[in-house]
């Protein structure tokens, strides 16, 4: 069982909880509950007729057969069988519909409590898992739907089979209700250890799920560093894992079967020593009346008939606990999903005009885990359409500043004024809409260039993306791609160059149009001419636009109005490339760390440029 440990969001639900809010997603579907609800009545009617009339036949031939009333209640069989066929369909129809459209609504609430979380969500979630909640944990869920529809037709041939006969022979009646809270009785028995069970066997579904998607990920890096080996050895391990907890849980559900049969055949034994006793009653009483308590041969043929309508559906209904709480288990895992407290929390929704872009970081403090402060008392103040570059060792805090800013994560203390609106008040969305982000892996969606392009803006016109996409680095690299914007990206930008997807990237925010732009070391990991082009298009976008970027390229950094310092969360330098260098301070160790190097290829990289 290790590391199936419930996730951080999950939380325990009652029976009772999950079953109201499970019928709360039926309120839509009333009308179609009813017909299911009338026409299942219906089916367990004509179901349970079949004995009836059965038992009518045999009496029917024991004292005054004729051919005529035979063939009346064969025909009689014959049609109640039809109609529970036929009422059996329209139930399962209508039950389909509405349980397929409850399951629809359900993965939409699952998907969209995804999107919506905070990117910390995120950092401490495995995508798999999540993925395996809105995938599996509803299906399964359906399925216990589908059981439970079909438990209440089962329910009602119970009830119909036990007036008839209470009316037959009341004491044997009494006898054969008498072994049903036996049935209950075990049923609940395997209740908790079901429920247990089935929890466990979903999470070490997810943990499956999770680790096939990590290393289908990461197949490249295993590939380089030849460990194939180890990462199938860990997926064995982990699918071991998951064969024996399903093994257990196997076990566990069907282990019930056993043992109701084996006391279906004690209770069988009973109801026929006792029926047969008065039957023998009523044959020796034979041709006059019968005695008290005794019953006719049919009578006879209908208890031990009933024994089996009576007993199977039984024995449905206890197994149903355990496949109940399998589903249970589902919704669960389901409403935590949907039901986790967000991080980033808004006090108002208040309406965003278009921005100036004037930003305002007044004494912010940072911890993304409680224990390590990130930005302890960060103050920084943005001028309208100033681009700012902030600088620094890895860990410094610079990328926490544009993910507090596109509101990504939350702050503890302090305050963030855009054009002296608190962000915290603002209605997200509106906000978001206004902040243009390009990280240092660029993330494209399957489909073209085009497509990514436009996501921004759906409504946007294709001669509006192609401007866009020709205002990035003059368009020169739309030539390099096969078929120009409708060249298709692949998987996650696969068909793309890391060069290009930051052109891709560009033109998307240049087409979104932000007040702010934010960009997180784009320039890190491409060659000189490429960087040349990202240059070129990051100064078509940063223009009359507030820019923060987070560079380690000096391309980027001497463009900057402003040029930030940071180290263990503070600001200790700020100016331009030139004073910074006179100062000879912090600034001026990360130069000759990161930036000299560039010096000569930038120079080069100008020149060539010229000559062309």
């Amino acid at each position: 069982m290790g590391g199936l440990e419930s996730e951080s969001y999950d939380r325990q639900y009652s029976d009772r909880e999950l079953v109201w809010r499970i019928v709360h997603y039926f309120d839509g579907h009333r009308r179609e509950m009813i017909t299911v609800a009338l026409f299942v009545f219906l089916n367990s009617v004509f179901e349970a007729a079949v004995p009836i009339l059965i038992a009518e036949g045999i009496d029917l031939v024991v004292t005054t057969p004729t051919t005529g009333r035979i063939a009346l209640l064969t025909l009689a069989v014959l049609v109640a069988q039809g109609m529970g066929w036929v009422f059996n369909y329209v139930s399962q129809r209508h039950s389909a519909r509405a349980i397929g459209d409850v399951v629809l609504q359900l993965r939409k609430d699952a998907f969209r409590a995804v999107s919506e979380h905070d990117l910390s969500f995120f950092d401490e979630q495995p995508s798999g898992r999540i993925v395996s909640r809105v995938t599996s944990d509803t299906q399964d869920f359906s399925t216990t739907v589908d059981l439970t529809m079909n438990l209440l037709s089962q329910i009602l041939s119970v009830g119909i089979i036990a007036i008839v006969v209470l009316r037959v022979n009341l004491s044997l009646g009494l006898l054969l209700l008498g072994m049903s809270p036996i049935v209950v009785a075990i049923a609940l028995s395997f209740r908790r250890i079901a429920r247990r069970v089935s929890l466990n066997a979903r999470r070490v579904l997810a943990r499956v799920n999770a680790n096939i998607q990590e290393s289908v990920s990461g197949i490249a890096v295993a590939k380089g560093f030849r460990q194939e080996a180890s990462m199938y050895a860990e997926f064995d391990a982990l699918n071991r894992q998951s064969y024996g907890i399903n093994l257990l849980r196997g076990l566990t559900l069907n282990a019930i079967f056993p043992v109701l049969n084996a006391t279906f055949g004690v209770a069988v034994a009973i109801v026929l020593y006792n029926a047969g006793a008065r039957v023998l009653q009523g044959v020796q009483a034979a041709p006059g009346p019968l005695p008290p308590g005794a019953i006719t041969v049919g009578e006879w043929y209908l208890f031990m008939q009933a024994m089996g309508f009576f007993w199977y559906p039984m024995t449905n209904i206890a197994s149903f606990w355990s496949q109940f709480q399998d589903g249970l288990s589902a919704a669960e895992r389901v409403f935590s999903l949907i039901d986790a407290e967000p991080q980033v929390i808004q006090t108002d929704t208040r309406p965003v005009p278009r921005l100036r872009g004037e930003v305002l970081f007044d004494r912010v403090c940072l911890t993304y885990t409680g224990e390590e402060v990130v930005l302890p008392e960060f103050t920084l103040h943005i001028n309208p359409g100033e681009t700012v570059a902030l600088v620094g060792h890895t860990g410094s805090g610079k990328t926490s500043v544009v993910r507090l800013l596109a509101r990504f994560y939350e702050f503890q203390r302090g305050r963030i004024l855009v054009d002296g609106l608190d962000i915290r008040t603002l209605d997200l969305a509106q906000y978001r809409r206004q902040i243009g982000l390009v990280p240092q892996s660029p993330f494209l969606f399957s489909g073209t260039v085009r497509d990514n392009i436009r996501y921004g803006r759906q409504e946007a016109t294709d001669e509006e993306v192609e401007r866009a996409a020709r205002q990035v680095a003059n368009g020169d690299w739309l030539d390099d791609l096969a078929d120009g914007l409708d060249t298709d990206v692949g998987e996650r930008g696969a068909s793309l160059s890391m060069g290009q997807r930051q052109l891709v990237a560009l033109a998307r925010v240049l087409l979104h149009d932000p007040a702010i732009f934010a960009l997180d070391e784009a320039t890190a990991s491409v060659d000189p001419f490429t960087e040349a082009e990202i240059q070129e298009g990051l100064e078509t976008v940063m223009r009359h636009r507030t820019s923060i970027i987070v560079a380690h390229r000096l391309s980027t950094v001497r463009h900057a109005h402003r040029i930030l310092v940071l180290r263990d969360g503070k600001i200790i330098e700020e100016g331009n490339h030139t004073d910074l260098m006179a100062r000879g301070g912090h600034y001026a160790e990360l130069y000759d760390t990161y930036f000299r190097h560039q010096s000569l290829e930038y120079i080069e990289q100008a020149r060539s440029l010229a000559a062309e």
